[in-house]
């Protein structure tokens, strides 16, 4: 077996992020493959921030200042470079009607040992009922319904990463019975996550009565932590929100069955109080044996 530790971290700005201590966590980390969400900055700007230590691959942002995902390997770690990798523009799932801005989707395949490994950079809108950003969040899931498959048919160790911005349960955010009318908690949302997780072929209900086949990956985060409340993974800047623990697990490793099998050990790292914060996400930090 080879072990290789794959992190998640939307940083909220990674240039702000590195201003207030992500440059430490990384450090004491040792993580091989890191994904990151909300870059919010230039290839340039990544690459001169995390050093020469890292391979850094970015989807951008079409306008300025939005979103943006990295996938970044340290060079001299079991993963080493990527031999390819695919940007959302790119796919046809993803780029098919236009109505997708970049910088949501990015696609990186690995040798680990002489094993595939795929790692997905993914930042779905946050969204908002009523208006087009929730009609781009449906449309970016029902892409991403159409993609999944794809990528376990032809990659058997796969995982989708980052802030996917959707509570599947009700263990998934704090104050769910006040969100069930909001965007991230939506039953229409949550529908294609019982589909995701649902065992593939098998026809799954979801929350808001329709069904649908299962595809068959696995939630990393609650199958290790089980039927239990959280661990959160994003809190609101506003009132005691992050002291009070009043959270929501918005981000996730989503794995093909044969990856999650190898599940070593999975980690939020919580900050240690408000003011160590640097960023309203935690990264999640999972160990796979391959």
């Amino acid at each position: 077996m080879t072990r290789v530790r794959v992190a998640s971290i939307n940083t909220n700005g990674i240039r702000a992020a590195y201003r207030k201590g992500m440059a430490d966590w990384l450090a004491a980390r040792d993580v091989d493959v890191l994904a990151i969400q909300e870059v919010r900055a230039e290839l340039a700007d990544v690459v001169g921030l995390l050093g020469p230590q890292w391979h850094v691959l970015h989807d951008p942002a079409a306008a300025k200042g939005r979103a943006g995902v990295v996938v970044a390997s340290r060079v001299d770690g079991i993963a080493g470079e990527p031999h390819a990798h695919r940007i959302g523009g790119e796919i046809a799932e993803f780029a098919g009607d236009g109505t997708e801005p970049s910088g949501r989707w990015l696609e990186a395949d690995f040798q680990v040992a002489g094993t595939p490994l795929t790692v997905v950079s993914a930042y779905i809108h946050s969204g908002e009922v009523g208006t087009v950003r929730q009609d781009q969040k449906f449309a970016f899931l029902d892409a991403m319904t159409t993609r999944l498959p794809v990528l376990a048919r032809e990659r058997q160790r796969a995982v989708v990463v980052g802030d996917l911005n959707v509570g599947t349960t009700e263990h998934d955010i704090k104050n769910w019975r006040g969100n069930v009318k909001n965007a991230g908690f939506l039953p229409q949302e949550r529908a294609y996550f019982y589909r995701f997780f649902g065992a593939e072929g098998e026809s799954i209900e979801g929350p808001d009565g329709t069904t649908a086949p299962g595809l068959g990956w696995t939630d990393v985060g609650r199958t290790w932590a089980g039927d239990v409340d959280g661990p959160y993974t994003w809190w609101s800047q506003r009132g005691q929100a992050f002291d009070n623990d009043t959270g929501w697990r918005i981000d996730y490793h989503v794995a093909t069955p044969a990856l999650a099998a190898g599940v070593v050990d999975y980690r939020v790292d919580r900050y240690p109080s408000y003011d160590a914060r640097w960023s309203d996400h935690a990264p999640v930090v999972v160990d796979y044996d391959i």
